[in-house]
């Protein structure tokens, strides 16, 4: 029965021909009752062997030629490794590239000969691939890369995430690979932290709503692929800021803060999810029942696969020292509710859960529970009707299908933190945009490299080799020549490390050249994780140097940050005349950021993170009111460089009139509220408009701010117009004591920009 079942699925995968684009494009069926019948039948025909086999993950380098990370060019599979791996131990799941991107052609190479080897093992069952295709497909050559997940926070458009994540799905589909780790749901609220840009920033709302888009891009598309929800939970508010090490949060801020992003993209329908890597409270996340059963599945209903980090199961025993080795460390995972083990070298993981359900450790029904989660999430990808197998090579997309998404993303991106005339004279016109005439110097760390512009996991993990670039993407230098002409350009390379004589050799060639303007970009290389932990969040002081000696020159300067996190420059911001983030934005970021220096697109990104003025102020827009308090006991603590959701236009938006429709609220009613918006310039403006809540007074003490409602709208040239939103009460919720979302009656009130008007809310 289990052959014949296997055989007849296979049978139509040949007689189909699925496409990636076009309507013949295989379906996501994210039902799970529909499904079931097929699912137990596969699972009761396995062995305990094939289990085992399905819930564990190997990286790519582990059954490839030469070591694991390190393999022989051209990368290729070593028929022992692969045999080995697939057919006698099981393994039913294949994740990474090998240390680096690799074609289309590639990477069906790959797929195709993994697939093979599925067939030899006597269930058949197809491998599930895994990938981090975090900002478009990271990991295939020439792929389409968009801005990462910091810069596309900085768009406040979800649509524009959504439309992003779809475009990624159909390339890294169109690869073979049907599981994707992504999105970061996590949120960046230590900017310390080496992940913050992997973040969509600080607010709960904001990363909901962008989590959701991108959960629903990847899976609702076109050519839908499973998501997975990075990391659950509360893995990126460490102590130390560093990646991987201990946390402190209680269970009622995990819930305020923390939670909501994750069960949002739950609700959404997200069918997979990763494992926090480190430790909360003293417990080790992998080991954590409460969170990884309590919560997930019974409270939240989780119903898809739980996979844990690459190698944390190991690191139960030989980083975080709760186990004494690898069988009990993976009796404390699955105990906890682990389905599939990223091992991701060796077989440590899958002989000692052997050892543990033939001993009676662990039950079967225990392994059933993972397994027949994995069965069907292969299932909803088709995996039993393809064989696993890639689409037709020659229906590889091109890709200018999906350049326009990803260069609006990074034009949406770019932040305009600061204008101001030449040194800030009262009677000087901004600096910014810098028109059609006048010489304009670039230089700058960041300046002439796309590594910068893409960050980390963009062809290699960390990002930082230059063989693995798109061909043809201009850096930000060659996109100021390119909009601005040869003619009015003068660029100068200085490296990250440039020393004080390079400085001279700046500063010499801007008294020769006489420029207009300097625009300086600063800021990092890519990293991530670990290899990205700082001991200083202040801007490298070499680039500050740059910034003094510069403004000595009497040139007005344009500052851009190209980098994954706020890094504190307060001594050296009133030098820069006018100030732009950039974020990662991608391959097309230098391009962006060259149309907002010219002023052909009025930028309209803004901060989804609070930037702060000092490397030890690292306070959110919602703290408590006691952090305002400061030590002459004046209420004015809280005094970042750019406040959560700042940014300029080119033609300012002012908020002139705020109206409710009532005073009073009862806790089942909305509130309806209208926003009167003047474009008090010539230019029409993306706009954003946020909705800020205070509550009075509360049980557990209430933030200053919290974010309840965003939008964002296109006002004309000096034109009025009227946003009219609606917020039902009970979104002015918060988690109380008892660990219960309550809304309080009382007091509150509601602000738009420099606008507030107060309210009741009654039992």
């Amino acid at each position: 029965m289990r052959r014949l079942c296997i055989e007849r699925n296979i049978l139509v995968w040949i007689a189909c021909s699925w496409s990636i684009v076009g309507c013949e494009s295989l379906p996501l069926d994210a039902s799970q009752g529909s499904n079931s019948a097929f699912v137990d039948s596969v699972l009761q025909s396995m062995t305990l062997e094939d289990k085992v086999g399905e819930m564990t993950q190997l990286t790519l380098g582990s059954i490839g030629v030469g070591k694991p990370y390190k393999l022989d060019e051209p990368q290729r599979l070593d028929t022992s490794k692969a045999f080995t791996a697939l057919v006698k131990y099981r393994v039913g799941s294949i994740l990474n590239c090998g240390n680096h991107q690799h074609t289309p052609e590639q990477w069906h190479e790959f797929i195709e000969a993994i697939q093979k080897y599925a067939q030899q093992k006597e269930s058949q069952v197809p491998v599930l691939y895994g990938v981090d295709a975090i900002h478009g497909p990271t990991y295939t050559t020439n792929g389409v890369m968009g801005p990462q997940q910091i810069g596309l926070a900085a768009t406040w458009n979800d649509s524009l995430v959504r439309e992003n994540a779809e475009n990624t799905a159909v390339q890294v589909f169109g690869c073979g690979i049907p599981w994707n780790f992504s999105p970061v749901l996590d949120l960046g609220r230590d900017p310390r932290w080496p992940r913050f840009w992997e973040t969509f920033g600080e607010d709960p709302l904001l990363a909901s709503r962008m989590g959701v888009a991108m959960v629903e891009g990847y899976q609702n598309g076109e050519v839908p692929i499973a998501a997975t929800l990075k990391h659950f939970f509360g893995y990126g508010f460490t102590l130390s800021g560093k990646d991987r090490t201990p946390a402190w949060i209680p269970e009622r801020e995990l819930r305020e803060y923390f939670l909501p992003s994750f069960k949002a993209a739950i609700d959404a329908g997200a069918m997979s999810i990763m494992v926090n890597s480190g430790e909360i409270n003293g417990i080790p996340v992998h080991t954590n029942k409460f969170m990884l059963t309590d919560l997930l599945r019974d409270e939240l209903g989780f119903e898809g696969v739980v996979v844990t980090d690459w190698e944390d199961v190991k690191y139960l025993y030989t980083r975080h020292m709760v186990a004494k080795d690898y069988k009990e460390a993976t009796r404390m995972s699955i105990e906890a509710g682990i389905d599939l083990c990223m091992v991701p070298i060796g077989f440590g993981f899958t002989n000692s859960l052997l050892d543990l359900v033939k001993e009676g450790s662990i039950s079967e029904a225990r392994i059933d529970e993972s397994v027949r989660r994995i069965l069907m999430m292969k299932k909803q990808l088709g995996l039993f009707e393809t064989g696993g197998m890639p689409p037709p090579l020659e229906d590889y997309p091109d890709r200018r299908e999906f350049e326009g998404g990803a260069a609006q993303a990074a034009l949406e991106s770019i932040t305009l933190l600061k204008n101001e005339g030449q040194h800030s004279t009262d009677a000087a016109q901004p600096v910014l945009p810098l028109g059609g005439t006048g010489k304009v110097f670039v230089t700058g760390p960041t300046a002439h490299s796309l590594n910068a512009l893409n960050g980390g996991w963009t062809g290699t993990w960390q990002g930082t080799d230059t063989l693995h670039n798109t061909p043809g993407m201009p850096h930000l230098a060659e996109a100021l020549t390119n909009r601005l002409g040869a003619n009015r350009v003068v660029d100068q390379r200085l490296s990250m490390d440039f020393k004080t004589a390079d400085i001279d050799r700046v500063v010499r060639s801007i008294q020769q050249t006489r420029p207009d303007h300097v625009v300086l970009a600063l800021g990092e290389m890519p990293y991530t994780e670990m290899p990205g932990n700082e001991e200083d969040l202040a801007l490298y002081p070499n680039q500050k140097a740059l910034v003094r000696a510069i403004h000595q020159t009497g040139v007005s300067i344009i500052g851009v940050f190209i980098e994954g996190r706020p890094r504190t420059f307060n001594d050296v911001e009133p030098l820069m005349d006018a100030i732009v983030m950039a974020y990662l934005p991608g391959d097309f970021g230098g391009d962006a950021i060259a149309q907002v220096l010219e002023g052909s697109y009025n930028p309209s990104g803004r901060l989804p993170f609070t930037w702060p003025r000092h490397p030890s102020s690292h306070l959110t827009y919602d703290h408590k009111h006691t952090e305002e308090i400061s030590a002459d006991s004046s209420t004015n603590a809280f005094n970042p460089q750019y406040q959560f959701g700042h940014g300029l236009s080119y033609s300012s938006v002012e908020v002139t009139e705020l109206r409710l429709d009532q005073t009073a609220y009862a806790m089942s009613d909305t509130i309806h509220l209208m926003v009167l918006l003047t474009n008090m310039g010539n230019r029409s403006t993306n706009e954003l408009v946020c909705v800020f809540s205070q509550d009075s007074v509360a049980s557990i003490t209430p933030s200053v701010d919290r974010l309840r409602y965003f939008d964002r709208v296109m006002v004309g040239p000096h034109e009025s117009m009227t946003l009219n939103a609606s917020l039902p009460v009970e979104d002015l919720s918060f988690i109380n004591a008892d660990l219960q979302e309550v809304v309080e009656p009382g007091a509150f009130s509601l602000r738009v920009g420099s606008k507030t008007i107060a309210f009741n809310v009654n039992e």
